[in-house]
């Protein structure tokens, strides 16, 4: 089986003064989360979808789910962990609690807040995901890339033909992705919050598929404007 797993546990705190999760802001005529949502209920590709939100926004989600989509795959809203990896860890847990999992069960981890990704990104992840056991979805780094070890004096700048910009979805085989996480040591929790980094230090292959420029995460309210800007070039073709 494949399957989805949204992120939505952002609180939103560079949107402004908006007291509302930048996923549950309203983009067009739905609220971000539910595009994003949608990019995956008509995709062949994905069996069934996780959507993970912090508890208090838990029923608020399921009731937007139960406006807005159309019920094409099973939807379920679970709560989220504390931070990302507390988040991955609760949707590995759902699969494998409610699930028989084989080597062939693919899990797909994407950002509730990048509504744009495309039906191409997530079908070369499942098919990544199968054939490498990871990926992570990147584009070509544009600007020059600067390093700093003190965040005040450049240390470095990279090659920036070598230099990419990760995005989501990252995929992953589910019982590769456990026997990854159980081999990490509690510091080692601690500091690594991205799944494909914890398979790089743990000198295992991580594939890149090519990403979008416009599969952005919304962040500001800049994005905001953007997103719907780009909404309504979409809805006009």
């Amino acid at each position: 089986m494949v399957f989805a797993a949204i992120f939505a546990g952002g609180k939103g705190t560079r949107m402004g003064n908006s007291d509302t999760p930048k996923q549950y802001l309203e983009l067009g005529s739905k609220p971000v989360i539910i595009h994003t949502i949608e990019k995956f209920t008509v995709n062949d590709r994905i069996d069934e979808i996780i959507v993970l939100c912090p508890k208090p926004w838990v029923a608020h989600t399921r009731d937007l789910v139960k406006k807005y989509v159309v019920p094409a795959k099973k939807i379920t809203v679970i709560e989220g962990g504390d931070t990302r990896n507390g988040t991955l860890e609760n949707a590995m847990a759902f699969i494998e609690n409610n699930y028989e999992v084989d080597d062939d069960t693919i899990i797909v981890t994407h950002d509730a807040v990048r509504p744009f990704l495309t039906h191409r990104i997530i079908a070369e992840n499942v098919d990544a995901a199968i054939k490498y056991g990871a990926c992570d979805t990147v584009i070509p780094a544009t600007d020059t890339i600067v390093r700093s070890e003190d965040g005040s004096f450049i240390s470095d700048i990279p090659d920036r033909t070598k230099m990419y910009q990760g995005q989501t979805p990252q995929s992953f085989k589910v019982k590769e992705l456990r026997t990854v996480i159980d081999s990490l040591t509690d510091e080692e929790k601690a500091i690594l919050t991205d799944a494909c980094k914890i398979y790089t230090l743990k000198g295992k292959p991580v594939y890149m598929v090519e990403g979008e420029v416009f599969n952005f995460k919304i962040t500001y309210p800049y994005d905001m404007k953007v997103a719907n800007t780009l909404l309504k070039d979409k809805d006009s073709e």
